[in-house]
């Protein structure tokens, strides 16, 4: 089977990608209305949190740029039936090793929730709250795990369609949970943002995540058991290629492990700052997953198995076209929006989330977070193209070493702005230890010969079509009739964008890319 081009896989992950983007917004929207971001967000949150960061180490993230390369080589080594037993070894161990941590989790709740939100113990609403939120909602985690490994195991086969489409189950889980929110607690949700137990307020939202995982995993089986490429259930023999992958993944955690120290350090930094700094940052982070996750994470996706095949043929100069044409791709999507989050972004969140229990002075706090989030978006873009390239080379030691080094300068950076900016200090640190992250890693890739010269042409095209959309931008906001909410929002980005791809066509800075798809 011919593999699958770099453009039509971006293509199909982007797509759903998005969609499940667009019900993220409609699912914090609903969070914002009745929840707001108060105590009962903070606890949720933070019960939200711990899933999600052993499920970025288990499975999404380190496993998955550990065992495609080593699925691809064994394939192409030994056939399809000795991949299939690896793939089959690695699902036993994931699962046994995941229902023990559960088990442990659940007796050392409090504990761990204390750990990660030190600032709760001086609330213990909150800190009971969230404990009791934590041990429904970390079941979740052995269950997307496994999601998460079918995933990559689906991609390593060029089908990219169904991984793409768990996140759209998970959001509209979510959002069938905070639409139920008021009907759990049997009043009004004036009524619940106003004093009704938190645990009561929030427990249909954690409820709605158990239901998530079961149908992710039922979709996620269903596509491999018709694709045929279902593994069996094999107890771990470490034949010498699962060693292998062992290994990698090892180093590979190692610096997963640092980057959700990363975000450890703002989550117990943030609980310090006061109720609500844990929302203000969730909700500006969510804007900023927006263009990360539909370009940065799709091209990552994609760029691993690719880059893999690429590595194995021994020759960099399809390697170097791939990155450069990823490159040029995110630089037309990201560096547009990061300008816009700077200018707009606290119109952004008030036209967004500005509802119910989510008050202007809420919206105003998120927005300016959201300007310090978005000044390290093209970092984080870059980051996520290149980490592929060196796990697929097998050097997963060096993104290690980048991912520790950007730990202590998050944490150094954190420590030194919270208590000048607050919790916009720890977003201008994310940002500030992100942009040298790619800094590290660029210059590792020029030095490896991964990254060869750059279409400068096309890069100072898109940046002067950046800044006739910001000129855009500042003369709207200089004109326009003092409104709020979605309409000012509306025509801010409406303007801007227009701005932005009217410019882009009459210079001709659509990537070519683009244009061939």
């Amino acid at each position: 089977m011919k593999p699958m081009s770099l453009a039509a896989a971006f293509r199909r992950i982007s797509g759903l990608t998005g969609l499940s983007r667009i019900l993220g917004f409609l699912r914090d929207i609903a969070f914002a209305a009745f929840l707001g971001a108060g105590p009962a967000a903070d606890a949720f949150l933070v019960a939200l949190k711990l899933p999600n960061m052993f499920r970025r180490l288990t499975a999404e993230g380190a496993l998955a740029n550990a065992f495609v390369p080593s699925f691809a080589e064994v394939r192409d080594a030994d056939g399809s039936g000795p991949a299939m037993r690896l793939a089959g070894e690695v699902q036993t161990t994931l699962l046994l090793v995941l229902t023990g941590l559960v088990v442990i989790g659940e007796i050392m709740m409090p504990s761990v929730i204390a750990l990660l939100a030190p600032g709760f113990v001086e609330t213990p609403d909150r800190l009971d709250t969230a404990v009791r939120l934590a041990r429904v909602t970390f079941p979740y985690l052995p269950m997307i795990s496994l999601v998460a490994f079918w995933a990559a195991l689906a991609n390593a086969h060029d089908r990219f369609s169904a991984a793409a489409l768990m996140p759209v189950i998970f959001n509209i889980c979510l959002i069938a949970g905070a639409v139920l929110i008021p009907v759990y607690g049997s009043a009004s949700a004036e009524q619940l943002v106003a004093g009704a137990p938190m645990g009561e307020r929030a427990m249909p939202l954690a409820l709605g995540l158990l239901v998530a995982g079961v149908l992710q995993l039922v979709f996620m089986g269903a596509v491999l058991i018709r694709a045929g490429i279902m593994p069996a259930w094999y107890l771990p023999q470490l034949a010498p290629a699962a060693r292998r992958m062992w290994r990698r993944f090892v180093t590979a955690s190692a610096g997963a492990v640092a980057m959700q120290i990363n975000l450890i350090v703002d989550l117990v930094l943030a609980s310090l700052i006061g109720v609500g700094a844990i929302s203000w940052l969730y909700y500006a982070d969510r804007i900023v997953q927006l263009p990360l996750g539909v370009i940065g994470i799709a091209l990552g996706t994609a760029l691993l198995p690719r880059l893999s095949a690429q590595f194995r043929a021994d020759d960099l100069a399809p390697v170097r076209q791939t990155l450069a044409d990823a490159m040029i791709v995110a630089s037309f999507f990201v560096l547009p929006a990061s300008v816009a989050l700077v200018m707009i972004g606290p119109d952004i969140i008030g036209g967004l989330f500005r509802y119910g229990a989510f008050s202007m002075a809420d919206a105003q706090a998120s927005g300016v977070a959201l300007a310090a989030y978005a000044i390290g978006l093209p970092g984080h873009f870059l980051v996520k193209i290149l980490q592929p390239a060196f796990y697929a080379d097998h050097r997963p030691g060096l993104v290690l070493g980048v991912s520790v080094a950007m730990v202590a300068t998050n944490i150094i950076l954190s420590l030194s702005l919270m208590p000048h900016f607050g919790h916009v200090g720890l977003a201008l640190a994310t940002s500030i230890s992100g942009l040298l992250a790619a800094v590290a890693l660029m210059a590792a890739a020029l030095r490896a010969g991964y990254v060869g010269a750059l279409p400068g042409a096309i890069l100072v095209r898109i940046l002067a079509c950046c800044g006739m959309m910001a000129a855009a931008l500042a003369g709207i906001d200089l004109v326009m009739p003092p409104v709020s909410g979605v309409l000012r929002m509306a025509v801010l980005v409406g303007a801007g964008g227009a701005a932005f791809l009217i410019t882009a066509f009459v210079l001709r800075a659509v990537p070519r890319q683009l244009i061939r798809g």
